[in-house]
């Protein structure tokens, strides 16, 4: 396929909001692939050239791409930039530069110096980027311009997420959806997209069942629902097993050998910022191959008391790891084993699983097994939450007894218990930032003040808004947010957000914020759980706690179900309340 033609499809992407248009696009784009380029589109769709966990970024900013620009059509760099103030898109600068070729380059052409630009790393590397896109963008017609530079910059932004591609790649087999439960349960093991997608065009069905855990592929994590008090988690699950919820880095371990790789919750591979826990990991853990997980928790080494997410947090970075490490020591507490040599253990019942994992832990000084209770008694397990709060933990999460681990799956196999605020909404909600309302009044010199903020809506893979907010940051906080903000803000607004509201500055949805709120009302302005004459569902009085959760991706942040849920159970306390008032 040429690049040219890839372009067009991008083109059309672009130009519908709607996910069965998208997806019928995209399987007459999928039909049209070869074999050997289907992951390599599927990568190009997310912006990159490699799945998501790999640490391969094309590491360019604006002024490398300007750069670039410059050296492929013979102009000056201050040419570009004023074409760039006037225009406000590179990729669109490349566009109206670029002349038509009798030629286009091939997909795979193009897809492999995006790859050896994503390569080029240490002394000389910089100047080579350069060069490097320079030619490629002379190469390519004025369309294929625009997308690569927006795919380098990683503002190809198409509103495409792997639900739709999921669809689309079943659609394009067999004309509906019901092959994509055989490329979800796959992509859930292996966090590949694009390999799934390869495998299935090879060989269909009967080779995506084929496909097994394998060390070195982060496996999709299980999450839990959440409840309201320990009687309602009984008698969801009755008789489960209880264990403390720690304020921390979820981690799923993989070990190969001497080999650690450490996967964030979002499946980034976060193994150099913790060379403590990797040593801790070779030292107490025994088998050779090895999937396991566990929460990731900073603690005082004088008084061995837990230290909250807000210090926590200061262990994910790429500077000074030894000297944070030496200030912030982890404890990983282990609560799950999800393979171990040669053995996928997710089809086995939590207790078995448990039962493995207890013997492959080797006592120590950084990893540890989590404590839990076996009960059926709301009583036992209210008292086992106490002790947890009481120990600066945040809550519990009860599991059921013969649950097998569901890869990417949310469900009451899991539930959480947090402890309480004094509020009516007893629980913090994760959302996502989706624009900002430049500052007034004392805000004004920040240039920003206050923040739209969005959750998910996985059945529309799409973003909705619950709440506008300006509470909560401090001023050097504003100014961080506004900095951060700017580098991913677009013209429109996103095609996967659904919003009434039109903040001064849209930005692409990327940045996790956790809210405290006082309630969830019902809304005629937010499209969070809105539909057609039905009121959507807000924030009331919310704040911001913290700052960016960057252990958290867009995906990552509450649903809509759950907002519906929450307001039920925060309507059930209410009636709750005032029934003990009378």
């Amino acid at each position: 396929m040429l690049f040219k033609d890839l372009s067009m499809f991008f083109k059309r992407l672009e130009s519908t909001t709607k996910r069965n248009e998208m997806m019928v696009i995209l399987a007459d784009l999928f039909n049209k692939a070869k074999v050997e380029e289907i992951d390599k589109i599927i990568y190009l769709l997310d912006g990159r050239v490699a799945p998501p966990y790999e640490k391969l970024e094309f590491g360019m900013s604006e002024k490398l791409i300007i750069r670039s620009l410059a050296q492929a059509f013979l102009k000056s760099i201050l040419d570009i930039e004023n074409m760039y103030k006037e225009i406000g898109d590179l990729g669109e600068v490349a566009e109206k530069l670029a002349e038509e070729k009798e030629e286009d380059m091939e997909v795979l052409e193009v897809f492999k110096v995006l790859y050896d630009i994503a390569l080029l790393s240490g002394e000389g590397s910089v100047e080579a980027k350069v060069n490097k896109l320079g030619y490629l963008i002379r190469a390519l017609s004025p369309l294929s311009s625009k997308y690569v530079v927006r795919i380098i910059l990683g503002r190809l932004r198409l509103g495409v997420g792997e639900p739709s591609i999921m669809d689309a790649l079943s659609y394009a087999k067999k004309g509906d959806k019901n092959l994509r439960q055989y490329i979800e349960r796959a992509f859930n093991i292996t966090s590949d997209l694009g390999y799934v997608a390869k495998v299935f065009w090879e060989g269909g069905v009967d080779a995506l069942k084929k496909i097994k855990v394998e060390v070195g592929r982060p496996i999709r994590m299980a999450l839990a629902e959440r409840l309201s008090s320990a009687e309602e988690i009984i008698k969801k699950l009755g008789k489960c097993s209880v264990e403390p919820k720690f304020d921390g880095f979820r981690c799923q371990v993989h070990k190969n050998g001497t080999e650690i790789k450490i996967f964030s919750r979002n499946l980034e591979d976060n193994t150099h910022m913790f060379p403590d826990l990797v040593q801790g990991i070779i030292q107490q853990v025994s088998n050779e191959k090895v999937i396991f997980e566990g929460e990731a928790i900073s603690y005082n080494p004088e008084t061995n008391e837990f230290y909250p997410f807000q210090m926590t947090v200061q262990r994910k970075r790429k500077y000074d790891i030894d000297k944070m490490a030496s200030m912030f020591p982890l404890k990983l507490f282990v609560f799950d084993l999800l393979y171990v040599d040669g053995e996928d253990l997710t089809p086995l019942p939590y207790l078995r699983r448990r039962e493995r994992l207890e013997k492959i832990i080797i006592p120590g000084d950084t990893i540890f097994l989590t404590n839990y209770i076996i009960t059926n008694n709301p009583v036992e397990l209210q008292a086992f939450f106490e002790e947890c709060i009481t120990e600066g933990l945040e809550g519990i999460v009860a599991k059921r007894l013969d649950a097998p681990y569901q890869a990417g799956v949310r469900n009451f196999n899991w539930i959480k218990l947090k402890r309480s605020y004094q509020s009516q909404l007893s629980d913090t909600v994760d959302a996502v930032i989706l624009g900002y309302f430049k500052g007034r009044g004392q805000r004004a010199k920040f240039g920003i003040g206050a923040l739209l903020v969005g959750v998910y809506n996985p059945d529309e893979d799409r973003y909705e808004t619950i709440a506008k907010i300006g509470t909560g940051p401090t001023e050097e906080e504003w100014v961080k947010f506004r900095e951060i903000l700017d580098e991913i803000k677009v013209e429109e607004k996103p095609h996967n957000v659904e919003s009434q509201i039109i903040p001064d500055v849209w930005v692409y949805p990327k940045y996790v914020v956790e809210i405290q709120a006082d309630e969830i009302t019902k809304s005629p302005v937010h499209t969070c759980g809105k539909n057609g004459e039905k009121l959507g569902y807000a924030l009331r009085f919310p704040r911001v706690i913290g700052f960016i959760r960057e252990d958290k991706s867009a995906k990552d942040v509450t649903t809509v179900k759950e907002i519906i849920e929450m307001y039920k159970l925060q309507k059930k306390e209410i009636i709750s309340d005032n029934s003990v008032e009378k």
